[in-house]
């Protein structure tokens, strides 16, 4: 019955559930058990896309094991389409046309070689949304349509060149024939122009770099054919798609190209094309559209450009920016042993050590310094060069490395964490922040040491400058020079109330801003405050319901455009989105600029996400979920989403099976604190019968009440397979205490599923719980505190604080300390100073208390936690005569990613618990553990 119903489609499935439903005692029959199977088919919705026009919806429809396709709906009409395999939908903006990328079949990638899967390169197809007319291209890098939405660029993969062998053939047998040698960064590779309204296409050859102007008037392509010693600018005129040759080289390799929107302008870099592109020097220059002259762009004895710089003119086309370097060479080689005399040669023998040398005053520690690497060579120091006076002025440098480029006219922020790199090893990560004059380049530090997380907001007609810090909210007078405290009177905390880590409590955010700069938007908890920049007093925007009414309100479905975000007038209406922090539902809310006051359009118990809004009609998508209701999507106007229509329906999927329910849980731990929780009863739930219980936990679990469990198989466990089979799953808050991270963990723990015990759910003699990572931690260490529990899995945890504190996180190369003193850990203290501190929270130091089964999981390639620190656990575990079993995933970073890995740790994960909750049959694995075998490796 299972396999029949997965085989039809959406649509039928909808109607024949529903058909058994009516059908009395045969509707239980028609409800199978969930199994791994099951949640690999399971499908669910990628982000959304939306044409500028509203018209067209797309997005990618994809199971957790298997091939994704796209689905495609007009707004308009009832036209729906389906393109198989596909994914990253990118749609015209008129909604005519919808781009898809698709991937190689998984079988077919499961089945290739190593050699094989190399060559396997993505493909994409274009969907007429007109006449359902499907074009597949091959090998395709990137594609892209161009804003008017009459062209769209195809850029492919390079296609391996069979005469370059034959040549290399032919010329190892030729001394006089010389065969050049191309570097990969300057290998170009086919390119096509598609004309949307009738098919054509225009194709160029060698195509290294191209750019869409955004009036829809030019496209320029660099194409460098470095064998043949050509290299052109093309470009192309889009309203006649004609193309012409406006530059050609024999000697010098086009960069990186641009157009300015006034269809004045190409922006193009070149450098010699016999250097080396390590090493190679660009030149800047501009061509004249209309004129067909080139000028050169002023040049600095101080500044270079080079490989990565990169160009972009701003929209008002009166200014040109692009990244400079202060020094470009060729990389660096090792000297090699050649000739006898070399094997003694110091210089050349020490020359192949494999040493780093790390020194206490790195700025960077070693590893984090190797991570950084790539990144630090492909920097580049912002310029800008105003085309009408052709000045040109160095912004960034390498004491201000970063900015922050938007569409300004007059000042760009900026900002340095160079002084606060070497502190970032225990403190974590600050920056002084810079206002930079575009005309001169000159600097004024406007915040020293502000946390990175804390960016201050440079208003959109470039007077004022807020931000957050310590506690308030401040609005800097750029022209005055002038700082006020816009909070220190207003009776609530503007930081977030329930930070609980050691480090100062961050704010809640910014809203937008009003015209003309008039005023902004700013958070607490709940409210919307209005800010007036000239009086600098404020009012409530929602009228204080958020705190009353215990609802946190935030503006949402503006148009998300970085260089033109949203700005707000005085009487226009916005949408709110809000949550409740008593039902745990949300609802939207309607709202008007410089009038107090909240009007309700829906809420309810349900969790609500706007997804994405058109850029030039009101169309918004969101989506509206429960733990028993699919996330599907709506189109709404944007401010009466209460109107909305429903445009998928995957909630038809998860009614085959019998689904669970969500329920709030509320009680008070030992020190009189209320806490909430998320219980998932079993499905079939039968009032006063008990269950086993799973806690799964990280630190607030409850805002979790109506979110629709994730349909995956990974380092979590399903919450709808193990409803199904028969556990209760409890999601409890934790709130901590710096200092004593574990206890307070212990506390909220203990108490939480005492309150499912008395509410006479859960047997109590089957608890079990799990978690990973920092859950994974409280996990490991709470059951060195009690006995509540009757099984633990444990998945990637610190269990020895004093060694952790001086590990690495190998994804970053950064220090673990600064997690200890002021993050997540939340001791608060360095080791040195309170190593008691580490010893109390660390599990390891208590193993001989453990009486509770424990099963750890580590990949031994965790990337944010030293795998050892799962050894250090077993090991202890198993000197003290523990119950305990190590699963060690090889090659797996702190998450699993492997699917193989991730459905093995599933299916063991649920063996491990039916086993010592249910008392099932104990797998041999878990009884006798297994061998190391190696296996005959593929051909």
């Amino acid at each position: 019955m299972r396999k029949t119903l997965k085989s039809l489609p959406i649509a039928s499935l909808l109607f024949l559930s529903t058909s058994l439903l009516t059908a009395g005692g045969y509707a239980m029959a028609a409800h199978p058990a969930i199994t791994p199977n099951d949640i690999m088919h399971f499908e669910s919705l990628k982000k959304p896309v939306l044409s500028d026009s509203g018209t067209t919806l797309a997005v990618e429809i994809c199971p957790d094991r298997g091939d994704s396709h796209g689905l495609v709906k007009s707004l308009t009409s009832t036209k729906t389409f389906s393109v198989d395999g596909g994914s990253k939908p990118k749609v015209s903006a008129d909604g005519r046309f919808v781009a898809f990328s698709v991937k190689t079949p998984l079988l077919e990638l499961e089945k290739a070689s190593k050699q094989e899967k190399k060559k396997l390169k993505p493909a994409m197809v274009l969907l007429d949304t007109q006449t359902g007319k499907e074009t597949r291209f091959e090998r395709v890098k990137k594609f892209e349509f161009n804003e008017s939405a009459s062209h769209l660029a195809i850029w492919f993969e390079a296609k391996e060149d069979k005469s370059d062998k034959k040549d290399k053939e032919e010329s190892a047998d030729d001394d006089k024939s010389e065969e050049v040698e191309v570097d990969k960064f300057d290998k170009g590779s086919p390119f096509e122009l598609v004309v949307l309204k009738n098919g054509t296409s225009h194709k160029v050859a060698h195509v290294t770099d191209y750019y869409f102007d955004k009036s829809g008037k030019h496209l320029i392509v660099a194409s460098n054919n470095t064998k043949a010693k050509v290299h052109q600018l093309v470009l192309f005129k889009l309203s006649n798609n004609t193309r012409v040759i406006v530059r050609q080289y024999n000697n010098q390799q086009i960069g990186h190209v641009s157009l300015s929107d006034d269809g004045e302008y190409i922006g193009f870099t070149h450098g010699a094309a016999d250097v080396e592109p390590y090493g190679r020097s660009y030149n800047l220059s501009l061509f004249n559209i209309e004129t067909s002259e080139v000028k050169a762009a002023p040049t600095s004895k101080q500044w270079k450009l080079n490989r990565y710089t990169k160009l972009r003119f701003s929209e008002d086309s009166q200014r040109l920016f692009f990244g400079r370097v202060p020094h470009v060479s060729q990389q660096l080689a090792l000297a090699t042993i050649e000739k006898q005399e070399d094997l003694f040669d110091e210089s050349i023998v020490t020359g192949q050590r494999k040493l780093r040398i790390w020194h206490g005053d790195d700025a960077r520690i070693k590893p984090n310094e190797v991570k950084q690497y790539e990144k630090e060579q492909k920097r580049t120091y912002l310029a800008v060069l105003h085309l009408n006076s052709n000045n040109l002025v160095q912004l960034a440098d390498e004491t201000v490395p970063d900015v922050e480029l938007e569409e300004q006219t007059r000042f760009v922020l900026a900002s340095s964490d160079i002084p606060y790199r070497k502190m970032i090893t225990w403190a974590g990560f600050y920056r002084d922040y810079y206002l930079i004059d575009l005309n001169t380049g000159r600097k004024s530090l406007v915040l020293t040491q502000q946390p990175s997380s804390e960016d201050p907001i440079l208003s959109p007609n470039e007077r004022y400058v807020t931000y957050f810090q310590q506690g308030h909210v401040y609005l800097y007078q750029i022209s005055e020079d002038r700082r006020t405290n816009l909070t220190k009177d207003l009776k609530v905390s503007f930081a977030d109330e329930d930070h609980d880590y050691p480090s100062n409590a961050p704010g809640y955010g910014f809203g937008p801003w009003l015209k003309d700069d008039a005023g902004f938007l700013v958070y607490d908890k709940y409210d919307i405050w209005q800010v007036n920049t000239q009086s600098h007093e404020a009012f409530k925007l929602t009228a204080g319901k958020g705190r009353k009414q215990g609802i946190q309100y935030r503006v949402t479905g503006l148009v998300d455009d970085k260089n033109h975000p949203d700005v707000l007038a005085i009487d226009q209406q916005v949408l709110l989105h809000g949550y409740s922090e008593r039902t745990k539902g949300d609802g939207y809310y309607l709202s008007t600029i410089g009038v107090a006051g909240v009007k309700t359009l829906m809420e309810g118990d349900y969790k609500l996400k706007t997804l994405t809004r058109s850029k030039n009609t009101e169309t918004i998508v969101f989506s509206k979920e429960r733990y028993d209701l699919f996330p599907d999507l709506y189109t709404a106007e944007y401010l009466t989403p209460q109107k909305a229509n429903k445009q998928t329906d995957f909630d038809a999927q998860k009614r085959q099976f019998n689904w669970g329910k969500s329920e709030l849980v509320h009680w008070t731990n030992g020190d009189g604190q209320p806490l909430d929780g998320v219980l998932i009863k079993p499905t079939n739930y039968v009032e006063g019968q008990r269950y086993p219980v799973l806690v799964y936990f990280y630190r607030f679990m409850s805002d979790r009440l109506h979110a629709f469990p994730q349909m995956k198989i990974n380092h979590r466990p399903n919450f709808a397979w193990y409803a199904d089979n028969g556990y209760a799953i409890f999601l409890p808050d934790i709130r901590f205490e710096v200092g004593y991270p574990g206890a307070t963990s212990v506390q909220a723990l203990t108490s939480g599923v005492q309150k499912i015990i008395e509410m006479g759910v859960a047997d109590p003699d089957a608890i079990g719980i799990q978690g990973h990572s920092w859950g994974g931690y409280q996990t490991a260490f709470a059951v060195t505190q009690t006995h509540i529990f009757k099984a633990a899995v444990s998945g990637a945890p610190v269990s020895n604080m004093t060694s952790a504190y001086s590990g690495i996180r190998l994804g970053s190369g950064l220090a673990r300390q600064f997690q200890y003193e002021t993050g997540q850990s939340r001791i608060g203290e360095s080791l040195f100073r309170a190593p008691q501190k580490y010893i109390e929270n660390s599990p390891v130091f208590y193993a001989e208390r453990i009486e509770t089964p424990m099963m750890i999981m580590f990949g031994d390639k965790d990337d944010a936690v030293p795998w050892e620190q799962g050894i250090e656990l077993y090991l202890a575990m198993r000197r003290a005569g523990k119950d305990v079993v190590f699963l060690q995933y090889q090659d797996e970073p702190h998450h699993l990613k492997k699917y193989p890995n991730k459905l093995d740790y599933s299916i063991r994960m649920m063996e491990y618990f039916d086993h010592y909750l249910k008392g099932t049959p104990a797998p041999t694995w878990l009884t006798q553990g297994e061998a190391y075998i190696e296996y005959k490796k593929a051909d």
